[in-house]
């Protein structure tokens, strides 16, 4: 086991995310944030008051349930999570916002699912952690808290004190 972020620098990265964000996207009212189920929403749930900060307002803010859109699951009994999209996505720039980025396959489903709830002008990533070197699929984060190289095997767990007790990021081989 390898730490890869402590519970020091997540908070920092997140402030960084959210800064790069509004810096690129001066318009909050032409933006909608969808954290992805289930451990997308984690990272939303705290990207989210940064972004009102720096835009002195609410965003626009949703959560996405993918489980039925996944191609690469289903052997088990799927449970699915709650989706709270409450706005329109039509003309909007969605940005959704995960944990991990793998093989690309949560990313796809989510574009998927996305699609049932309106046609977005654009959709950009946001994501804690990227893996670069396992995509299965041709995506990739237009923000990134931290990228790193990983090998098959290995597994990266993100941990949230809301789950999980503590946050960090470690790297199980």
């Amino acid at each position: 086991m390898k730490q890869i972020l402590s519970d020091k620098e997540i908070p920092l990265i997140i402030k960084r995310l959210a800064h790069q964000i509004v810096e690129d996207h001066a318009d909050p009212d032409k933006i909608v944030f969808v954290g992805v189920q289930p451990r997308g929403v984690h990272l939303s749930d705290r990207m989210v008051p940064e972004l009102n900060k720096l835009y002195g307002r609410t965003v626009a803010y949703g959560i996405l349930d993918i489980t039925f859109y996944r191609d690469d699951i289903r052997r088990e009994i799927m449970v699915p999570n709650q989706t709270r999209l409450d706005m329109s996505l039509e003309n909007k720039e969605v940005i959704l916002i995960d944990d991990v980025l793998y093989t690309g396959r949560t990313t796809r489903a989510a574009l998927d699912a996305l699609l049932d709830f309106g046609r977005p002008s654009k959709v950009t990533l946001c994501v804690l952690i990227d893996r670069r070197f396992n995509r299965e699929i041709p995506i990739q984060p237009d923000y990134c808290g931290k990228t790193i190289d990983t090998i098959f095997s290995q597994k990266v767990k993100v941990l949230w004190n809301e789950n999980d007790g503590k946050d960090e990021v470690i790297l199980l081989d």
